[in-house]
């Protein structure tokens, strides 16, 4: 094995390791898309076994200079793979550690960096002369992503941008053969959406046991496009299931909940607060705070309860866990997804009492609090996010009732009966395809 290649396999060796999300913690990828970095040049895969030199020689940092750095085409791009770790693909481009560091303490505040994904796109903008990184870019989707610039300071600001693009409702129907799953996926459904279907119905319908071969089901669902490509990014907008003589609908409304056509609630109520008792507010939601510790104004997006260590953390309403991990920061935490517009997050906990993929109740004890991370004391930091954005738990319009509120109704029945129509609309339009193919 070359001096190289040893430097840098001992680099991974001794690199402390921050896993992405669903991605193993040892393994890392070994195809890394580099960028030339001349303007008009696509984007080459190679496969490498240590960083390709760019071409390009970036300038050294400073304030003059620093817009014009990142505005250059990345040094590199690459593709998330199964196996990788931040840490290990910053080590395969020779980036310092400390700009890993860096990253996940700007990233703090709204954790994106643990949402990273298989399939998402990372871009570096690199000064040659030393290895920093002026400009990290997170691709989530055509539609998202998050940019890391390094301020004059040294340290890095995070921007979060979401393109503009348009929306198309869709109507899903057919038949069940087999599971219920596979049928609507073969009717244009995604799997996640599958899923929430099944996350939103759960109390109204055994879909195991009670669906037949033969029972329907109607879908619309809203997806958004970007200069007519799909970005993924998708809204379920209503659903109707017949089996048998039973008729089940859901309809979302104007306040994110799924309600039925009559207008009870198909989602249970949360609980305001993460503990079954209530603790002093030492840190109340700010977008405009000043850190205790590092001094500089960073938004506050949760709230911190001034609970003692060894205090019960429950789950503020019924769902999934999607990540439980142990962060420099953000210490050891917990995301919970309870549909398709809500999720929460439990911060700084010394112990955590559940797994990814476990569906968890209302209630139900999820950690125990503490004080990991960088924090000045034991406290729970509790979050809630409202389409990936974070709200104050403590006033937001959340869930707390079980049916729409009166005032509300004749606008929930316009929904319902737009909904209805599109149906309709749709079911006509097949009707009609189908008789002018047999004719």
């Amino acid at each position: 094995m070359s001096t190289l290649n040893t430097t840098i396999l001992r680099k991974f060796i001794n690199s402390r390791y921050i896993s992405i999300a669903g991605i193993s913690l040892i393994t890392v990828a070994a195809a890394l898309s580099i960028n030339t970095a001349t303007p008009h040049q696509n984007y080459k895969e190679i496969k490498l076994s240590i960083p390709a030199t760019p071409k390009v020689v970036l300038p050294a940092l400073s304030s003059k200079v620093m817009q014009k750095t990142v505005d250059l085409p990345p040094t590199y791009e690459y593709k998330i793979k199964n196996g990788d770790t931040l840490s290990g693909i910053f080590a395969r481009m020779s980036i310092p550690y400390s700009d890993v560091q860096s990253i996940m303490e700007a990233d703090l505040n709204t954790l994106q960096i643990d949402k990273l994904q298989p399939g998402n796109i990372l871009r570096f903008w690199v000064n040659e002369s030393d290895h920093k990184l002026n400009k990290l870019e997170l691709e989530f989707s055509l539609a998202q992503r998050i940019d890391y610039i390094r301020t004059k300071d040294g340290n890095f600001d995070v921007k979060e941008i979401t393109l503009p693009g348009v929306w198309r409702e869709t109507v899903a129907t057919g038949t069940i053969h087999g599971s219920f799953s596979a049928s609507v996926r073969k009717a244009g459904v995604s799997h996640s959406e599958a899923q929430e279907i099944m996350s939103i119905l759960k109390d109204k319908l055994n879909f195991s046991r009670d669906l037949k071969s033969g029972d329907s089901f109607e879908v619309v669902t809203k997806r958004k496009y970007i200069k007519g490509q799909a970005t993924g990014d998708s809204d379920l907008q209503a659903i109707r299931i017949y089996t048998g003589k039973r008729y089940i609908t859901a309809y979302l409304h104007s306040d994110g909940n799924f309600y039925d056509e009559n207008g009870d609630s198909l989602q249970r109520a949360f609980l305001r607060y993460p503990t079954a008792k209530f603790y002093r507010i030492s840190s109340p939601f700010n977008p405009n705070r000043v850190h205790p510790v590092t001094g500089r104004r960073q938004p506050h997006n949760g709230v911190d309860f001034a609970a003692p260590s060894g205090t019960p953390v429950l789950a503020t309403g019924d769902g999934v866990v999607t990540l439980v991990t142990n962060h420099p920061y953000a210490g050891r935490y917990v995301v919970i997804k309870h549909s398709a517009n809500y999720s929460t997050r439990y911060l700084h906990n010394s112990r955590i009492l559940v797994k990814k993929g476990q569906h968890v109740k209302r209630g139900q004890e999820i950690a125990i609090s503490g004080s990991t991370g960088r924090v000045t004391g034991p406290h729970i930091h509790y979050e809630f996010l409202i389409r990936g954005k974070a709200v104050n738990p403590m006033t937001a319009k959340i869930p707390l009732a079980a049916s729409v509120p009166r005032k509300e109704k004749k606008e929930f029945e316009g929904e319902v009966a737009k909904y209805n129509t599109l149906i309709k609309q749709s079911f006509e339009q097949d009707k009609n395809q189908i008789a002018s193919v047999t004719k």
